[in-house]
């Protein structure tokens, strides 16, 4: 059984930062890529960043230089540093882990207020 857990997620004012961060546990030999996604209310999930095992990034337009992932492969960890955040970017933020199959976490609620 393989879990995901998120955390770090909250109320952050517009320009701030906030940082989450994903642990996956369980019966784990190796982890691919992992990603962070988002949901705002009423709108479809979207991939905002994502890394492979050996440090290869992709990031969506709307948070390319202003979000950074990163992850720590002997944590079995991925993280998402947000940095200049606007109020658009307010959602369920979920994490995601391709292991034998993919993996979701529970979701952490990011509110940027302006």
């Amino acid at each position: 059984q393989v879990q995901l857990v998120e955390s770090g997620g909250g109320v952050v004012q517009a320009g701030g930062s906030l940082r989450l961060s994903c642990a996956a546990s369980g019966s784990i030999f190796s982890i691919g890529p992992m990603g962070w996604y988002r949901q705002a209310q009423g709108k479809q999930r979207e991939l905002v960043a994502r890394i492979t095992r050996y440090g290869s990034t992709y990031y969506s337009d709307s948070v390319k230089g202003r979000f950074t992932i990163s992850r720590d492969n002997a944590k079995n960890t991925v993280y998402l540093q947000m940095n200049s955040v606007k109020p658009e970017d307010t959602a369920v933020y979920y994490c995601n882990a391709e292991i034998t199959s993919a993996y979701w976490g529970q979701g952490t609620q990011v509110t940027v207020s302006s």
